[in-house]
């Protein structure tokens, strides 16, 4: 019988949380440092020494022996520099040391990490900067027990080289304007909005020794060749399906490591595709579910290994089969238990909720295509748009009951009535009924409201959900602030207030589409109403640097110009160097795996074909002489297209960088991949099995 698991015990029991602060920190101390926590108050570098020394007392108590301040560079992963608690020895004895100055401040290398610009080579120096907001943790693993700290990175004269010092601006932004609309309703009890988000993390796990044999997955994280298998997903039977022992097994160890670090993982579920599974956690404040959610990546990946599998969070690993998104669900939250998004039983009557909605919707409209560029990454090129959906045009689902309440308010003026959900019968005596919500949901929306938040649905499996929350926040932020100004300064606040509503919805429901989003009618719709379709990364990446962008941004402090500007120049180069990868990976693959076995399998035909007509010269070998010149003539379409994707990819990687390599990348070798994996996928349904050098679709995805 397995081991009793007490969850209460377990959670956080790698944290130092406030429990712990609580009962090692002189009171003052504690104090002082819950203010900045709590109310944003400027961190008291006094207090940074008695932090420092209880942290290291309680980490070496649990067996650290290290150090790291652990940041979220531009590469999409974190990052940590490992030191020991060990000072100068002497008499051979050494001291175990850790000062407030190690904790508030480290310094990294920062040439070496993406900056855009804003660190050349000879410029080393940056800085990482202790995030009290969110509470350092010990990570046990083959190294050891390691402290982690989470920290801001920024470089020598201050600008931001990662994902958590923007996102901690924007929280910041949309608190101070967020507090207005509330003080405008008359609300004085909360002192702090702050976004509360839960991330749903999808994610495939594959046989490890099967994953071995797989270039491309090794070396991009999603398969570049394979047909698909006789059977994909089309019975549905894997989605919310029985979980299989040896997943389960595995998701209740990740369980526990995540317990263990106080990460509130709270749903678990076999997803749409075969061997495809979701992670979802308890919802957060933002800056501890970003930092959460990276820590649920490297988790999911670094157990996987020690139950013999891999953990693919690539948005497209298999092509055919469902893709793997992060459904990042934001609302806004008081710290007197205000939900800003919450609508109530009649929302028609809640107007702080339709100035709310009617700001949010707005916001939405207007930059609908930084919402979209904060979603994009190579991966999900594969993902969005053509692909697979959610598409890649920004449209927000409300659902019938709001639809309802804003076509009233556009229409006379007013709402009277919100539409109710009744009551659900089943017609079966034994089953209870329920009561049945006012509206359905819309899986196909890539920003749907669910009752009270917003479920953006666009970001990508392996991607941090730290750029779309920031540009959520600010473009809120913008919106609130643009409302307030108006409502603060009328002198009739309730017809102001209606009026407001009234034109802002009227003036942008054009981005309210509650129909299916996965259909061309909607693509053709949208161009109609003059909604963005940026259907590649590269399309997208623009949208940081025009001056609607700098303007938002500067003004509310989140990003300069040259932050912008070097975040762009970043993506260019990560899509150029990602496609740049992949294209070399089937070069090589085709090269030295592919064509080979092609070409023995045509030589043994051959040699079966004249083995044939030497011993039965009357024998029919048109079966064996069709398959011979069809895997021939395919064969030879294979060399044309890699000489292609040769010629493509040297042309592209000879560019100079930046936007004209990576639309090289998009527009010219992209396509070349595809030309030369279509007969290749062919050939892999005539090839004997034997022969072929890989494992198919069905061994990675079925034999888990």
């Amino acid at each position: 019988m397995s081991e009793v698991m007490n969850v209460t015990d377990m959670f956080g029991r790698n944290v130092f949380n406030d429990a712990v602060m609580r009962d090692r920190l002189p009171k003052s101390v504690y104090k002082k440092l819950k203010k900045t926590i709590e109310d944003g108050a400027e961190l008291d570098p006094s207090i940074a020494d008695v932090v420092a020394h209880a942290m290291k007392d309680w980490a070496i108590e649990r067996g650290a022996t290290h150090y790291t301040h652990w940041f979220q560079p531009l590469t999409g992963v974190t990052a940590e520099k490992h030191d020991s608690f060990i000072s100068a020895p002497s008499d051979g004895r050494v001291i175990m040391e850790f000062s407030g100055k190690e904790l508030i401040k480290g310094e990294p290398d920062a040439s070496s990490f993406p900056s855009g610009g804003l660190r050349a080579t000879f410029e080393a120096r940056g800085y990482t900067a202790w995030d009290c907001t969110s509470s350092a943790f010990l990570r046990e693993d083959a190294i050891g027990v390691t402290l982690c700290i989470p920290t801001a990175f920024c470089s020598y004269k201050g600008e931001a080289l990662d994902k958590k010092t923007p996102l901690l601006r924007s929280v910041q932004a949309v608190n101070e304007q967020a507090l207005r609309i509330l003080r405008l309703f008359g609300n004085t009890t909360a002192k702090r909005v702050t976004p509360s988000v839960g991330a749903e993390q999808e994610y495939f796990l594959v046989d490890r020794a099967k994953y071995m044999q797989r270039k491309d997955l090794i070396y991009t994280g999603r398969t570049l060749f394979g047909a698909m298998p006789p059977k994909g997903q089309e019975l549905e039977d894997h989605y919310f399906g029985v979980i299989r022992e040896r997943i389960g097994s595995y998701m209740n160890e990740v369980n526990k490591e995540l317990w263990k670090l106080g990460v509130p993982a709270k749903t678990q579920h076999n997803e749409a595709a075969p061997s495809q599974h979701e992670l979802a956690p308890i919802y957060e404040e933002v800056n501890l579910a970003v930092d959460h959610n990276q820590i649920v990546m490297e988790t999911l990946k670094k157990v996987a290994g020690r139950h013999g599998m891999a953990c693919l969070l690539h948005e497209k690993p298999f092509a055919g089969v469902n893709g793997s998104g992060k459904h990042d669900n934001w609302s806004l939250t008081g710290d007197d238990g205000t939900n800003m998004l919450n609508p109530g039983d009649t929302p028609h009557e809640n107007i702080q909720f339709l100035l709310v909605l009617a700001c949010i919707i707005k916001a939405v409209d207007i930059h609908a295509d930084l919402l979209r560029e904060s979603a994009a990454d190579a991966g999900n090129d594969q993902r969005l748009g053509s692909n697979e959906a959610p598409p890649a045009i920004i449209s927000i689902f409300l659902g019938e009951q709001l639809e309802d309440v804003i076509d009233q308010l556009c229409s006379t003026g007013e709402a009277t009535h919100s539409k109710k959900g009744g009551t659900l019968k089943t017609g079966v005596n034994i089953l209870p009924d329920l009561d049945k919500d006012a509206t359905d949901r819309n899986r196909t929306s890539p920003f749907a409201f669910t009752g009270n938040k917003f479920e953006f649905r666009m970001v990508g499996a392996s991607d941090s959900i730290a750029s779309p929350n920031t540009v959520l926040n600010t473009i809120v932020a913008e919106a609130f602030k643009e409302a307030a100004d108006i409502l603060e300064a009328a002198g009739d606040f309730d017809m102001a207030v209606h009026d407001l509503i009234k034109e802002t919805l009227s003036a942008h429901r054009r981005v309210i589409f509650n129909g299916n989003g996965y259909s061309k009618e909607w693509v053709a719709e949208a161009e109609r109403r003059g909604l963005p379709n940026l259907g590649s990364m590269v399309e997208a990446i623009p949208a940081l640097t025009t001056e609607k962008a700098v303007k938002l941004f500067e003004e509310f402090g989140v990003f300069t110009r040259a932050e912008l500007e070097s975040r762009a120049e970043v993506e260019y180069e990560g899509y150029s160097k990602a496609v740049n990868i992949e294209a070399r990976t089937m070069i090589d693959m085709a090269s030295k795996q592919i064509i080979p076995a092609v070409i023995k399998y045509t030589t043994q035909l051959a040699g079966s074909i004249c083995a044939v007509r030497n011993a039965c010269p009357e024998a029919d070998v048109s079966v064996q002489t069709e398959l011979l010149t069809e895997a021939s003539d395919l064969l030879s379409n294979m060399k044309v297209a890699l000489a292609a994707l040769i010629e493509a990819t040297d042309k592209a990687s000879a560019m100079g960088g930046g936007r004209e390599q990576a639309e090289a990348y998009h527009g010219v070798v992209a396509p070349a991949m595809e030309a030369l994996r279509a007969p290749a996928d062919r050939l892999e349904m005539i090839v004997d099995k034997d022969l072929w050098p890989m494992p198919s679709y069905g061994d990675l995805i079925f034999e888990v």
